[in-house]
């Protein structure tokens, strides 16, 4: 692992929509929706791919719901995530 991007602790929001790959509890759906773009999360761990040491992997719990409850721990890639808060529309 060359750089890490986010840091444990650090805001973040989801760059597109977090699609399950099958692994991940509680979602009825195989590619069942985890976060739609611009939701907000947190970076609770990170570390690399075991299948490719070289990717990086942050686990994000993502806000799932209008309180701002924080979901299950899920893994995703450092592109699949951005720091800049979506805009309005």
């Amino acid at each position: 692992m060359t750089t890490v991007r986010y840091e444990v602790g650090d805001m973040i929001f989801a760059a597109e929509d977090i699609l399950n790959d099958g692994g991940m509890p509680g979602i009825a759906e195989e590619e069942g929706l985890i976060a739609a773009a611009g939701t907000r999360g947190v970076v609770v761990h990170f570390g690399v791919a075991e299948m490719d040491e070289s990717k990086e992997i942050y686990l994000v719990q993502f806000e799932n719901g209008p309180d701002g409850t924080l979901g299950h721990p899920v893994g995703v890639l450092p592109e699949e995530l951005t720091q800049e808060e979506p805009v309005a529309s």
